[in-house]
């Protein structure tokens, strides 16, 4: 029987850590599939999503060579000041007040609290310092309990949970600027492919901006707890190209149009209070408590993305 001895466990602990540090490299490194997840961090398609993700990168590449420095430094300890079959129990000698010591252990870490420091803040500025160009497109978005609001000012337009914006040709910048409002409660808006989290505080107005340079459906939910039904309260963003959002535009302006088919409805809706609560254009209906009706069979979703706008789901 053969004696395994402390040379043997120290291989094995090696090739242990060697394979517990390579997955996770090798699972990064990987091929991936970025169209996989529409809330994928890892493909931004605009301008602060891009300048997050570079600030994250880097941040970790300095952490993991900081992992892989500590590791190194405590598999080189192992190895070398384990205990041998020869050792005869005596402490070895010990070293106080190494000044050199000390000094590295308090430089090095504020030198990297204060790299990081920067760098972080040399984002932060980039993205809520930029200019508000001429054509910009301006949206109020207005979170309630449990849906949103969102309200073109230039353009005349009210709708609710579907925020539609032309994307951005980088030769000829159209970004959009969002006005951030919460009518209850903290909020939290964040499309993770178009930008960080930005909170919706009560009587304290945020704004943020995004320039989508691909046409697509881009989601995203409310990040910050605001109730029971919190989960459910999620964002879908339709990026268009300038042709598609001029159409959609001047669909959304039109009052709302009569269809004898729905006749019924239309009276029962008018003659009981879901007329205190929501509103539709050219019609006695004028609540804003709940979501803005007018053209509620132009979206795709109902209860703030959480269902399809089928007959079925409508009649629930």
């Amino acid at each position: 029987m053969q004696n395994s001895g402390p040379s043997n466990w120290k291989m094995r602990f090696a090739a242990q850590l060697i394979v517990l540090l390579y997955l996770p490299v090798a699972a990064l490194a990987g091929p991936a599939d970025r169209s996989i997840s529409p809330t994928n961090i890892f493909a931004p398609v605009s301008t602060p999503a891009h300048s997050i993700l570079g600030l994250s990168l880097f941040v970790l590449a300095v952490t993991a060579a900081i992992f892989v420095i500590v590791f190194s430094l405590l598999v080189y300890c192992v190895a070398r000041f384990g205990k041998r079959a020869d050792d005869d129990g005596r402490e070895p000698p010990q070293v106080y007040g190494s000044t050199q010591v000390e000094l590295a252990w308090t430089v090095i870490p504020i030198l990297i609290v204060v790299v990081l420091f920067m760098a972080t803040a040399r984002v932060i500025a980039s993205i809520q310092k930029a200019a508000r160009p001429a054509n910009a497109i301006q949206v109020i978005a207005i979170g309630h309990q449990f849906w949103w609001e969102y309200r073109y000012p230039g353009l005349k337009v009210v709708t609710a949970n579907e925020l539609h914006v032309p994307v951005s040709d980088p030769a000829h910048p159209t970004p959009t600027f969002i006005t951030l409002l919460s009518a209850d409660t903290d909020h939290s808006f964040w499309v993770p492919r178009l930008a960080g989290k930005t909170d919706l505080i009560p009587n304290h107005p945020n704004t943020m901006w995004i320039d989508p340079q691909q046409t697509g459906l881009y989601l995203g939910q409310c990040a910050q707890y605001c109730g029971t039904q919190h989960a459910k309260m999620l964002l879908r963003v339709y990026v268009q190209s300038r042709e598609e959002f001029n159409r959609w535009i001047e669909e959304q302006s039109q009052v709302a149009h009569a269809n004898p088919a729905v006749s019924e409805g239309q009276r029962i809706f008018k003659a009981t209070a879901c007329i205190n609560c929501h509103g539709v254009t050219g019609t006695v209906a004028d609540g804003s408590f709940g979501p803005d009706l007018t053209h509620l069979m132009s979206r795709e979703t109902i209860a703030s993305g959480a269902a399809p706008n089928t007959p079925e789901n409508l009649r629930l």
